[in-house]
Protein backbone atom coordinates (compact mmCIF):
# COMPACT_ATOMS: atom_id res chain seq x y z
CA UNK A 1 0.00 0.00 0.00
CA UNK A 2 1.31 3.40 -1.02
CA UNK A 3 1.38 5.84 1.91
CA UNK A 4 1.14 9.55 1.11
CA UNK A 5 0.33 12.01 3.92
CA UNK A 6 -1.15 14.42 1.38
CA UNK A 7 -4.06 11.97 1.09
CA UNK A 8 -4.94 12.36 4.76
CA UNK A 9 -7.58 15.12 4.45
CA UNK A 10 -9.58 13.23 1.83
CA UNK A 11 -9.19 9.90 3.67
CA UNK A 12 -10.49 11.51 6.83
CA UNK A 13 -13.43 13.19 5.09
CA UNK A 14 -14.47 9.91 3.42
CA UNK A 15 -14.35 8.10 6.76
CA UNK A 16 -15.86 10.72 9.07
CA UNK A 17 -17.71 13.12 6.77
CA UNK A 18 -16.02 16.35 7.85
CA UNK A 19 -12.78 18.25 7.46
CA UNK A 20 -9.92 17.56 9.90
CA UNK A 21 -7.03 19.50 11.32
CA UNK A 22 -3.60 18.04 10.52
CA UNK A 23 -0.59 17.50 12.78
CA UNK A 24 2.76 15.77 12.50
CA UNK A 25 5.63 14.69 14.73
CA UNK A 26 9.01 13.48 13.46
CA UNK A 27 11.05 10.40 14.12
CA UNK A 28 14.68 10.84 15.02
CA UNK A 29 18.16 9.57 14.34
CA UNK A 30 20.63 9.64 17.20
CA UNK A 31 24.08 10.65 16.00
CA UNK A 32 25.77 9.49 19.21
CA UNK A 33 24.76 8.81 22.81
CA UNK A 34 23.02 5.43 22.87
CA UNK A 35 21.40 4.01 26.01
CA UNK A 36 22.57 7.08 27.95
CA UNK A 37 19.24 8.90 28.22
CA UNK A 38 17.79 6.68 30.95
CA UNK A 39 21.10 7.05 32.81
CA UNK A 40 20.68 10.87 33.07
CA UNK A 41 23.35 11.24 30.39
CA UNK A 42 23.99 13.17 27.18
CA UNK A 43 22.59 12.46 23.71
CA UNK A 44 22.87 14.06 20.27
CA UNK A 45 19.70 13.30 18.28
CA UNK A 46 18.26 15.05 15.24
CA UNK A 47 14.60 15.13 14.24
CA UNK A 48 14.03 13.48 10.87
CA UNK A 49 12.08 14.91 7.98
CA UNK A 50 10.14 11.61 8.13
CA UNK A 51 7.13 11.83 10.42
CA UNK A 52 3.87 10.42 11.72
CA UNK A 53 0.76 12.39 10.73
CA UNK A 54 -2.60 12.71 12.46
CA UNK A 55 -5.81 14.03 10.92
CA UNK A 56 -8.24 14.84 13.73
CA UNK A 57 -11.58 16.47 14.50
CA UNK A 58 -13.27 16.86 17.89
CA UNK A 59 -16.39 14.98 18.95
CA UNK A 60 -19.15 16.14 21.26
CA UNK A 61 -18.78 13.05 23.48
CA UNK A 62 -15.76 11.42 25.13
CA UNK A 63 -15.26 8.68 22.54
CA UNK A 64 -11.82 8.37 20.97
CA UNK A 65 -12.08 6.73 17.54
CA UNK A 66 -8.78 6.11 15.73
CA UNK A 67 -7.93 4.53 12.39
CA UNK A 68 -4.41 3.49 11.34
CA UNK A 69 -4.01 3.83 7.60
CA UNK A 70 -0.75 1.84 7.66
CA UNK A 71 -2.32 -1.13 9.45
CA UNK A 72 -5.88 -0.68 8.11
CA UNK A 73 -7.05 -1.07 11.70
CA UNK A 74 -9.53 0.78 13.90
CA UNK A 75 -10.44 1.08 17.54
CA UNK A 76 -12.76 3.14 19.70
CA UNK A 77 -12.54 3.73 23.45
CA UNK A 78 -14.45 5.81 25.95
CA UNK A 79 -11.98 8.12 27.69
CA UNK A 80 -14.02 7.73 30.88
CA UNK A 81 -13.79 3.93 30.79
CA UNK A 82 -10.62 3.16 28.84
CA UNK A 83 -9.39 -0.44 28.91
CA UNK A 84 -5.92 -1.55 29.95
CA UNK A 85 -3.05 -2.16 27.51
CA UNK A 86 -3.86 -4.20 24.41
CA UNK A 87 -0.26 -4.97 23.47
CA UNK A 88 -0.31 -3.21 20.09
CA UNK A 89 -0.38 0.24 18.43
CA UNK A 90 -3.51 1.25 20.32
CA UNK A 91 -1.52 1.47 23.56
CA UNK A 92 0.50 4.44 22.32
CA UNK A 93 -2.66 6.39 21.47
CA UNK A 94 -4.69 5.47 24.55
CA UNK A 95 -1.68 5.74 26.85
CA UNK A 96 -0.98 9.32 25.78
CA UNK A 97 -4.64 10.32 26.14
CA UNK A 98 -4.83 8.87 29.65
CA UNK A 99 -1.54 10.46 30.72
CA UNK A 100 -2.73 13.84 29.43
CA UNK A 101 -5.84 13.54 31.56
CA UNK A 102 -3.80 12.45 34.60
CA UNK A 103 -1.80 15.65 34.07
CA UNK A 104 -5.01 17.74 34.32
CA UNK A 105 -5.51 18.28 30.60
CA UNK A 106 -9.23 17.66 30.15
CA UNK A 107 -9.73 16.27 26.64
CA UNK A 108 -12.70 15.98 24.34
CA UNK A 109 -13.49 12.92 22.30
CA UNK A 110 -12.02 12.85 18.81
CA UNK A 111 -12.01 11.07 15.48
CA UNK A 112 -8.56 10.58 14.01
CA UNK A 113 -6.76 8.98 11.11
CA UNK A 114 -3.09 8.16 11.65
CA UNK A 115 -0.51 7.69 8.92
CA UNK A 116 3.25 7.24 9.25
CA UNK A 117 6.10 7.23 6.76
CA UNK A 118 8.47 6.00 9.48
CA UNK A 119 9.40 2.31 9.31
CA UNK A 120 8.27 0.58 12.50
CA UNK A 121 10.85 -1.22 14.63
CA UNK A 122 13.76 0.42 12.83
CA UNK A 123 15.25 2.41 15.71
CA UNK A 124 13.99 5.74 14.31
CA UNK A 125 11.50 6.29 17.14
CA UNK A 126 8.25 5.70 15.29
CA UNK A 127 6.60 5.10 18.67
CA UNK A 128 7.68 8.48 20.07
CA UNK A 129 6.54 10.20 16.86
CA UNK A 130 3.12 8.56 17.21
CA UNK A 131 2.87 9.62 20.84
CA UNK A 132 3.91 13.21 20.16
CA UNK A 133 1.66 13.59 17.11
CA UNK A 134 -1.37 12.20 18.94
CA UNK A 135 -0.66 14.26 22.06
CA UNK A 136 -0.20 17.51 20.15
CA UNK A 137 -3.32 16.85 18.07
CA UNK A 138 -5.56 15.97 21.03
CA UNK A 139 -4.44 19.02 23.01
CA UNK A 140 -5.04 21.28 20.02
CA UNK A 141 -8.58 20.12 19.22
CA UNK A 142 -9.47 20.34 22.92
CA UNK A 143 -8.21 23.96 22.88
CA UNK A 144 -5.57 23.18 25.47
CA UNK A 145 -2.15 24.90 25.43
CA UNK A 146 0.77 22.83 24.15
CA UNK A 147 3.83 22.95 26.41
CA UNK A 148 6.44 20.99 24.45
CA UNK A 149 8.49 19.94 27.46
CA UNK A 150 5.40 18.84 29.39
CA UNK A 151 4.18 16.94 26.33
CA UNK A 152 7.50 15.12 25.95
CA UNK A 153 7.40 14.03 29.60
CA UNK A 154 3.77 12.92 29.30
CA UNK A 155 4.56 10.86 26.20
CA UNK A 156 7.52 9.24 27.97
CA UNK A 157 5.32 8.33 30.95
CA UNK A 158 2.75 6.82 28.60
CA UNK A 159 5.41 4.57 27.09
CA UNK A 160 6.91 3.72 30.49
CA UNK A 161 3.71 3.04 32.38
CA UNK A 162 1.06 2.06 29.81
CA UNK A 163 3.09 0.46 27.02
CA UNK A 164 5.63 -1.04 29.44
CA UNK A 165 8.78 0.18 27.71
CA UNK A 166 11.18 1.80 30.20
CA UNK A 167 12.64 4.27 27.72
CA UNK A 168 14.36 7.52 28.59
CA UNK A 169 13.06 10.89 27.46
CA UNK A 170 15.31 11.46 24.42
CA UNK A 171 12.95 10.22 21.71
CA UNK A 172 9.92 12.15 22.90
CA UNK A 173 12.00 15.27 23.59
CA UNK A 174 13.50 15.48 20.11
CA UNK A 175 10.15 14.70 18.47
CA UNK A 176 8.65 17.67 20.32
CA UNK A 177 11.66 20.02 20.13
CA UNK A 178 13.39 19.29 16.80
CA UNK A 179 15.27 22.18 15.18
CA UNK A 180 15.54 22.44 11.41
CA UNK A 181 19.12 21.98 10.23
CA UNK A 182 20.48 21.06 13.68
CA UNK A 183 21.00 18.15 16.01
CA UNK A 184 20.29 18.79 19.70
CA UNK A 185 22.77 18.22 22.49
CA UNK A 186 20.39 17.16 25.26
CA UNK A 187 21.28 16.81 28.92
CA UNK A 188 18.80 14.13 30.01
CA UNK A 189 19.08 15.14 33.67
CA UNK A 190 18.40 18.88 33.42
CA UNK A 191 16.57 18.59 30.06
CA UNK A 192 18.56 21.56 28.82
CA UNK A 193 19.20 21.38 25.09
CA UNK A 194 21.49 23.23 22.71
CA UNK A 195 21.20 23.16 18.89
CA UNK A 196 24.30 21.87 17.11
CA UNK A 197 24.06 23.00 13.46
CA UNK A 198 25.11 20.37 10.95
CA UNK A 199 27.71 21.66 8.52
CA UNK A 200 26.45 21.53 4.90
CA UNK A 201 29.72 19.90 3.81
CA UNK A 202 28.68 16.67 5.54
CA UNK A 203 25.59 14.48 5.30
CA UNK A 204 23.97 12.13 7.76
CA UNK A 205 23.09 8.85 6.01
CA UNK A 206 20.69 6.36 7.60
CA UNK A 207 20.67 2.69 6.57
CA UNK A 208 17.75 0.47 7.58
CA UNK A 209 19.00 -3.13 7.86
CA UNK A 210 15.38 -4.36 7.46
CA UNK A 211 15.88 -6.49 10.56
CA UNK A 212 13.18 -5.41 12.97
CA UNK A 213 13.02 -5.52 16.73
CA UNK A 214 10.38 -5.44 19.44
CA UNK A 215 11.84 -3.79 22.53
CA UNK A 216 8.97 -3.66 25.03
CA UNK A 217 9.47 -6.29 27.72
CA UNK A 218 12.73 -7.46 26.17
CA UNK A 219 16.48 -6.94 26.35
CA UNK A 220 16.08 -3.15 26.49
CA UNK A 221 14.49 -3.33 29.93
CA UNK A 222 17.14 -5.82 31.06
CA UNK A 223 19.90 -3.37 30.12
CA UNK A 224 18.23 -0.71 32.20
CA UNK A 225 18.13 -3.10 35.15
CA UNK A 226 21.85 -3.77 34.68
CA UNK A 227 22.53 -0.03 34.88
CA UNK A 228 20.45 0.31 38.04
CA UNK A 229 22.41 -2.57 39.57
CA UNK A 230 25.67 -0.80 38.71
CA UNK A 231 24.46 2.43 40.32
CA UNK A 232 23.40 0.65 43.51
CA UNK A 233 26.81 -1.03 43.83
CA UNK A 234 28.89 2.04 42.93
CA UNK A 235 26.91 4.28 45.29
CA UNK A 236 28.27 2.25 48.20
CA UNK A 237 31.79 3.52 47.56
CA UNK A 238 31.40 6.74 45.50
CA UNK A 239 29.61 9.68 47.10
CA UNK A 240 26.75 11.35 45.26
CA UNK A 241 26.07 8.64 42.67
CA UNK A 242 22.39 8.49 41.72
CA UNK A 243 22.90 7.56 38.05
CA UNK A 244 25.77 6.41 35.85
CA UNK A 245 25.95 10.04 34.71
CA UNK A 246 27.66 10.73 38.05
CA UNK A 247 30.54 8.28 37.47
CA UNK A 248 33.73 9.24 35.63
CA UNK A 249 35.78 6.82 33.53
CA UNK A 250 38.57 6.91 36.13
CA UNK A 251 36.18 6.24 39.00
CA UNK A 252 34.64 3.30 37.18
CA UNK A 253 38.04 1.76 36.48
CA UNK A 254 39.06 2.27 40.11
CA UNK A 255 35.96 0.42 41.36
CA UNK A 256 35.79 -2.26 38.66
CA UNK A 257 36.28 -5.01 41.23
CA UNK A 258 33.08 -3.91 42.99
CA UNK A 259 30.97 -4.95 39.99
CA UNK A 260 30.22 -8.34 38.42
CA UNK A 261 31.92 -8.55 34.99
CA UNK A 262 28.73 -8.13 32.93
CA UNK A 263 27.54 -5.20 35.05
CA UNK A 264 30.95 -3.55 34.68
CA UNK A 265 30.73 -3.85 30.89
CA UNK A 266 27.28 -2.27 30.84
CA UNK A 267 28.45 0.60 33.04
CA UNK A 268 31.62 1.08 31.00
CA UNK A 269 29.57 1.60 27.86
CA UNK A 270 27.37 4.26 29.45
CA UNK A 271 30.20 6.14 31.17
CA UNK A 272 32.43 6.20 28.09
CA UNK A 273 29.49 7.00 25.79
CA UNK A 274 28.67 10.11 27.80
CA UNK A 275 32.25 11.27 27.32
CA UNK A 276 32.04 10.48 23.60
CA UNK A 277 28.92 12.62 23.14
CA UNK A 278 30.58 15.72 24.56
CA UNK A 279 33.75 15.06 22.56
CA UNK A 280 31.71 14.56 19.37
CA UNK A 281 29.92 17.89 19.86
CA UNK A 282 33.27 19.64 20.26
CA UNK A 283 34.54 17.92 17.10
CA UNK A 284 31.47 18.87 15.05
CA UNK A 285 31.64 22.48 16.20
CA UNK A 286 35.31 22.55 15.17
CA UNK A 287 34.46 20.91 11.80
CA UNK A 288 36.75 18.02 12.77
CA UNK A 289 34.65 15.40 11.04
CA UNK A 290 37.37 12.75 11.16
CA UNK A 291 37.35 12.94 14.97
CA UNK A 292 33.55 12.93 15.09
CA UNK A 293 33.60 9.83 12.89
CA UNK A 294 36.19 8.13 15.08
CA UNK A 295 33.95 8.68 18.10
CA UNK A 296 30.96 7.24 16.24
CA UNK A 297 33.04 4.16 15.42
CA UNK A 298 34.06 3.79 19.06
CA UNK A 299 30.42 4.11 20.09
CA UNK A 300 29.46 1.17 17.88
CA UNK A 301 32.26 -1.01 19.22
CA UNK A 302 31.12 -0.23 22.77
CA UNK A 303 27.48 -1.01 21.97
CA UNK A 304 28.54 -4.27 20.30
CA UNK A 305 31.05 -5.51 22.85
CA UNK A 306 30.14 -3.95 26.22
CA UNK A 307 26.41 -3.31 25.95
CA UNK A 308 25.78 -6.25 23.60
CA UNK A 309 22.83 -4.74 21.74
CA UNK A 310 24.08 -5.05 18.17
CA UNK A 311 23.44 -7.95 15.79
CA UNK A 312 25.22 -9.42 12.72
CA UNK A 313 23.23 -7.32 10.26
CA UNK A 314 24.01 -4.07 12.07
CA UNK A 315 27.69 -4.99 12.30
CA UNK A 316 27.78 -5.80 8.58
CA UNK A 317 26.06 -2.54 7.63
CA UNK A 318 28.53 -0.59 9.76
CA UNK A 319 31.47 -2.42 8.18
CA UNK A 320 30.22 -1.77 4.63
CA UNK A 321 29.46 1.87 5.43
CA UNK A 322 32.91 2.52 6.82
CA UNK A 323 34.46 1.06 3.67
CA UNK A 324 32.50 3.40 1.39
CA UNK A 325 34.30 6.48 -0.01
CA UNK A 326 33.98 9.68 1.99
CA UNK A 327 32.66 8.08 5.20
CA UNK A 328 34.04 9.54 8.42
CA UNK A 329 32.33 7.08 10.76
CA UNK A 330 29.34 4.78 11.21
CA UNK A 331 27.47 3.18 14.09
CA UNK A 332 24.22 1.51 15.00
CA UNK A 333 21.53 3.92 16.16
CA UNK A 334 18.50 3.28 18.33
CA UNK A 335 17.91 0.58 20.90
CA UNK A 336 19.63 -2.13 18.90
CA UNK A 337 18.91 -5.76 17.95
CA UNK A 338 18.20 -4.62 14.40
CA UNK A 339 17.04 -1.36 12.93
CA UNK A 340 19.31 1.30 11.50
CA UNK A 341 22.85 2.55 11.28
CA UNK A 342 23.91 6.18 10.97
CA UNK A 343 26.94 7.39 9.00
CA UNK A 344 28.67 10.76 8.80
CA UNK A 345 29.63 11.27 5.16
CA UNK A 346 31.42 13.89 3.08
CA UNK A 347 28.63 15.62 1.13
CA UNK A 348 30.56 15.14 -2.11
CA UNK A 349 30.39 11.36 -1.66
CA UNK A 350 26.82 11.12 -0.35
CA UNK A 351 25.16 10.40 -3.70
CA UNK A 352 27.44 7.40 -4.28
CA UNK A 353 27.03 5.99 -0.77
CA UNK A 354 23.90 3.95 -1.47
CA UNK A 355 25.40 2.55 -4.68
CA UNK A 356 28.39 1.35 -2.70
CA UNK A 357 26.64 -0.04 0.37
CA UNK A 358 23.19 -1.22 -0.74
CA UNK A 359 24.03 -3.92 -3.31
CA UNK A 360 26.79 -5.39 -1.14
CA UNK A 361 24.49 -5.66 1.87
CA UNK A 362 21.72 -7.24 -0.20
CA UNK A 363 24.13 -9.71 -1.75
CA UNK A 364 25.40 -10.81 1.66
CA UNK A 365 22.07 -10.94 3.53
CA UNK A 366 19.31 -11.32 0.96
CA UNK A 367 17.74 -8.16 2.41
CA UNK A 368 17.32 -4.95 0.43
CA UNK A 369 18.18 -2.04 2.76
CA UNK A 370 16.49 1.33 2.80
CA UNK A 371 19.14 4.07 2.63
CA UNK A 372 18.35 7.75 2.86
CA UNK A 373 19.92 11.10 3.67
CA UNK A 374 18.67 12.77 6.84
CA UNK A 375 18.00 16.49 6.85
CA UNK A 376 17.11 17.57 10.41
CA UNK A 377 13.57 18.90 10.55
CA UNK A 378 11.33 20.72 13.04
CA UNK A 379 9.50 19.20 16.00
CA UNK A 380 5.82 18.36 16.41
CA UNK A 381 3.16 20.78 15.26
CA UNK A 382 0.38 21.58 12.82
CA UNK A 383 0.88 20.94 9.13
CA UNK A 384 -0.88 21.96 5.93
CA UNK A 385 -0.74 20.32 2.50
Amino acid sequence: MQIDPRDLPSLFERRFGRAPKLFRAPGRVNLIGEHTDYNDGFVLPAALDLATYVAIAPRQDRLLHAHSENLNADFAVDLDAAPGPAGDWRDYVVGVALELEKSNYRLCGADMVIMSVLPMGSGLSASAALEAAVGYAMLSVANRPVDRLALAKICQRAENEFVGMRCGVMDQFISCHGVEGSALLLDCRSLEARPIPLDPTVRVLVCNTMVHHQLAGSEYNLRRQDCETAVALLAKSINGVTALRDVSVNELDKHAADLPPVIFKRARHVVTENARVLAAVAALEASDFAEAGRLMNASHESLRDDYEVSCPELDLMVELSRAAPGVFGARMTGGGFGGCTVSLVDARAADRFAESVGPAYERMTGLRPMIFSCYPGPGAGPVAF
